[in-house]
C-alpha cells in the first residue's frame, strides 16, 4: 500500500519538482513532491473529474483527500474569475501534501484555500460542494468510513463530485452510497470518461 493514503509524515525524502498543468482553463505551474498522491503528473482520474465539475458556486467547498492541491486550486481559480466568495478546505492525512497545496495556493495568489487535516475543520461546518478522487485503495472499510463521515455534512441543495474507476468498484461504490444515505439523496452516475464513473451525490431540500 503506497504510503500517502496513511502517513501523516511520510518517511519518503521530500523530493520537489515542478509540473505544468492546464486548471481552470489556464496552465499553472504546480510544485508536488514524493510520498503525494500523483507526483508526477495530474493523473487520469482527476482529469476525467476536472472535465465535468460544475463552476463553484461559491460558500464552503470540501476537497477530500487534496494530494499537491490540483481540485482545491482548480476550484479557487474559478471562483476567482467570476468573482465568486468561496473557500476551500483542502484534507488530506499527509503534512507534505497540505504543505504542497498550501505553496501552491501562495505561488498563485490564491487566499481562499486553507489546507487541513479532519480534526482542523470546525465540527458544525456544512459544505455545499464535496470534490474529491477518495483514495479506493485504503479498502471498503476505511472508504466507506470516510464517506460516512463527510457526505452528510453536506448542506440542503449541496452536492458531492466524485471520481472512481469503474474496475475499481464504482458501480458497487454507487449502489452502497444510495444504500448509506437514504432517502432525501440523489446518487447517480453522472458521466463516464477514460474508464472512470463520475458519481454526484446530492443532499435534496
Amino acid at each position: 500500500m503506497t504510503e500517502h493514503y496513511f502517513s501523516r509524515t511520510p518517511s519518503t525524502p521530500d523530493r520537489p519538482r515542478s509540473l505544468t498543468v492546464d486548471l481552470a482553463g489556464r496552465s499553472v505551474e504546480v510544485t508536488t513532491s514524493s510520498g503525494v498522491f500523483s507526483p508526477t503528473r495530474l493523473d487520469i482520474g482527476t482529469q476525467a473529474l476536472l472535465g465535468e465539475l460544475p463552476a463553484p458556486a461559491g460558500g464552503n467547498l470540501l476537497d477530500l483527500g487534496c494530494g499537491w492541491g490540483p481540485l482545491s486550486l482548480h476550484a479557487a481559480l474559478e471562483a476567482r474569475d467570476a468573482g465568486t466568495d468561496l473557500t476551500v478546505w483542502a484534507l488530506d492525512v499527509n503534512e507534505r501534501a497540505l504543505d504542497l497545496t498550501r505553496a501552491n495556493a501562495e505561488s498563485l495568489g490564491l487566499t481562499g484555500i486553507r489546507p487541513v487535516f479532519a480534526e482542523d475543520v470546525p465540527a458544525d461546518l456544512g459544505f455545499d460542494m464535496i470534490w474529491s478522487n477518495p483514495p479506493i485503495r485504503v479498502g471498503k472499510d476505511v472508504l466507506h468510513g470516510l464517506l460516512e463521515t463527510w457526505l452528510p455534512r453536506l448542506n440542503p441543495g449541496g452536492s458531492a463530485w466524485l471520481v472512481v474507476a469503474k474496475k475499481l468498484g464504482a458501480d458497487s461504490l454507487l449502489t452502497w452510497m444510495r444504500d448509506m444515505l437514504g432517502e432525501g439523496w440523489d446518487v447517480r452516475r453522472e458521466a463516464n470518461s477514460k474508464g472512470f464513473r463520475i458519481l454526484v451525490v446530492e443532499r435534496l431540500g
